[in-house]
């Protein structure tokens, strides 16, 4: 973007939450961009050469940040397979040999058949390797209580079924497609689903959003796997250069064709990102919102300074960036029409204390 400044703090964000103003043509005109700034020093991103194979080590070790944290954090959400009591509706939306992946529903309170809702879907992370739908327990019941059908996904990783992030990614597509072609059912508008996730489960959101030759190879189905919005916390956006001796179905299995950052186009559905500042995959999501504005897409990208990654997630630093990360994901949803009114997280972090701790 050019000609980018920054302005005083806003009332009514927290503290350093400053808003980047600049010229975002397309969707993004009337939008406004936040990011927390603490410092004044703003180094220029430097694009890396990216080679045509990307290492899948890449993706499921070192794009979390550090090795193996997200995956160890992404397990204290909950042991597999989840126990979500609070899920309204449990339904297998596809089946691969004998795994039947699930997705975990919740209503809003006042649900009525004949309004459809806005819809979001999460992606939990764990560096394509382990994790549980668990992970966005709370965000689901927080977007269910301000009027989304919320739901969260599972997935297969590779210790649990022997599979690499291709396969994730075409089970993300296949978890968007099946809330679209079950739209009426489930009471959901199917041209406002919003794709969802955090580290890796925020880079197969990105890729169901952002590539649209997921389908290439097969019978390419009538219902568009591809969702409204996006709200990606920390994803991987960009790949890196296969490293020495990496094998050869690394090689082969994750490449280009599934690394987000290779097919920025204009077009693209609105999206935000969040990400503290000491997470290495930062770099990347500022490049992919730096190429995404310039062919017109709304891209917005927010920071939390000296914050790793991960967070976001509920029990992290007192839940402060868990409310904030939230009502930043609301407000987006509201300049986009899908919710209306205030953000009310504090509210709920509240009765869901109450509710978990007794």
């Amino acid at each position: 973007m050019d000609a980018l400044r920054i302005v005083d703090s806003v009332g009514g964000l927290p503290a350093g939450l400053q808003r980047l103003v600049g010229p975002l043509p397309g969707r993004c005109a009337h939008m406004e961009t936040w990011r927390l700034e603490v410092s004044h020093s703003n180094e220029e991103c430097v694009m890396r050469t990216v080679t045509m194979a990307v290492a899948l080590a890449a993706a499921s070790l070192w794009c979390v940040g550090a090795p193996g944290a997200e995956s160890r954090r992404a397990g204290r959400a909950g042991v597999y397979p989840p126990q979500l009591p609070g899920a309204d509706q449990v339904e297998v939306y596809k089946t691969v040999g004998d795994v039947k992946l699930k997705i975990f529903i919740y209503f809003p309170n006042d649900r009525r058949p004949e309004r459809a809702r806005p819809a979001i879907v999460f992606f939990f992370g764990g560096g394509f390797m382990r994790g549980s739908p668990k992970q966005f327990e709370a965000q689901c019941e927080y977007f269910a209580s301000r009027g989304m059908v919320s739901m969260t996904a599972d997935y297969r990783v590779k210790t649990r079924h022997d599979t690499d992030p291709a396969d994730a990614v075409a089970d993300g597509r296949d978890a968007i497609r099946w809330v679209r072609t079950h739209a009426k059912r489930l009471g959901v508008d199917p041209n406002r689903i919003v794709a969802s996730g955090g580290s890796a489960g925020g880079m197969i959101a990105a890729c169901v959003g952002v590539i649209p030759t997921l389908d290439e190879g097969v019978e390419t189905p009538s219902v568009s796997y591809r969702p409204n919005a996006m709200v990606l916390f920390n994803p991987a956006i960009m790949g890196k250069e296969v490293p020495a001796g990496a094998r050869a179905s690394v090689r082969r299995r994750f490449t280009e064709q599934i690394m987000p950052f290779h097919h920025v186009r204009a077009g693209l559905p609105p999206m935000i990102m969040f990400f503290g500042t000491a997470d290495r995959l930062l770099a990347g999501a500022r490049q992919f919102q730096e190429a995404a504005a310039k062919r017109g897409n709304c891209c917005e990208l927010m920071t939390w300074e000296g914050l790793e990654h991960g967070f976001f997630n509920y029990g992290r630093h007192e839940n402060k960036p868990f409310r904030e990360t939230v009502e930043a994901a609301d407000r987006f949803l509201v300049s986009l029409g899908y919710l209306e009114g205030e953000p009310a997280v504090q509210e709920f972090l509240n009765r869901w204390h109450q509710r978990t701790t007794r």
